[in-house]
């Protein structure tokens, strides 16, 4: 669907319900927090379903949408998702009832009954600033900022090969709408917690490339996690550790997730 069949659709919709990703980032949290906020701003009754995965970098962004207890919605909007398998276990009950998929993911799977998939975004909360704008729905510096941490955290802050004109025109925009971006950029660009960097100190001492120093594998097990008492925030962004190591222009990070899988995350310079 385009933005303008998609922003008719969900003016035709109430008591909408949110979905957010498994391990949730800064574009799923503050795509579907700017999206219920809009929603709201327009007479209807929309949430978030809570994500027991959500860490306390993000939560303030979603804590005023998340649903009450028993709450039953009329329609379920999933939100930076590509797959059914990304669903946290709590959402998985609505699975086979999704009404809309919004996102910018070219891997989406085309689970939900309407889609709105634009790949060509570098961010899910592109298309939700566009879809706010086609509906007519006010962007205050709340909605501003949450859709700012959407764009920023996935362009690491604009400087990823994904970011194009619309994504800095789109950033130029929020931040005339109000949204404050030094103490956001501060907090997600130029903190680091003391765990965080004992946490890179041993990933660097482990790094092993290949490819005469072409490739990087970074392998962090549960155990270090653990050990470290690193928390998710912690976490955030971990997967171009070894991008960043000058010479390496592919970058693997595997990180040991529950029942002992491995979660794989590659970034890569454009030239790959």
């Amino acid at each position: 669907m385009t933005i303008q069949e998609t922003a008719a659709l969900l003016q035709t919709m109430d008591r909408v319900l949110l979905l957010t990703h498994v391990r949730p980032d800064g574009d799923t949290i503050g795509s579907a927090a700017a999206l219920c906020r809009a929603l709201r701003d327009l007479g209807k009754t929309a949430y978030l379903l809570p994500n027991p995965g959500i860490t306390e970098t993000y939560e303030s962004y979603a804590a005023p949408y998340w649903a009450e207890e028993g709450f039953t919605p009329d329609f379920v909007v999933a939100v930076d998702i590509a797959a059914l398998s990304l669903l946290p276990e709590n959402a998985k009950k609505y699975a086979s009832c999704i009404d809309l998929a919004i996102d910018h993911h070219p891997s989406n799977e085309g689970f939900a009954k309407e889609s709105c998939v634009l790949a060509e975004m570098a961010a899910c909360g592109e298309i939700i600033y566009a879809l706010l704008r086609e509906m007519g729905a006010p962007v205050d510096n709340a909605t501003a900022e949450a859709l700012y941490v959407a764009v920023s955290t996935d362009t690491g802050c604009f400087k990823y090969s994904n970011v194009t004109g619309n994504t800095l025109r789109v950033a130029a925009d929020l931040i005339e709408c109000g949204a404050d971006v030094a103490p956001i950029n501060k907090a997600f660009f130029d903190t680091k917690s003391f765990a965080r960097l004992k946490l890179e100190a041993r990933l660097t001492t482990h790094v092993v490339l290949y490819a005469q120093g072409l490739v990087g594998l970074c392998t962090l097990p549960q155990s270090w996690i653990e050990e470290l008492a690193i928390s998710e925030d912690d976490i955030d962004s971990i997967s171009g550790f070894a991008r960043a190591i000058e010479g390496v222009e592919i970058g693997i990070m595997i990180r040991e997730v529950e029942g002992g899988m491995g979660k794989l995350s590659l970034r890569t310079s454009p030239r790959y």
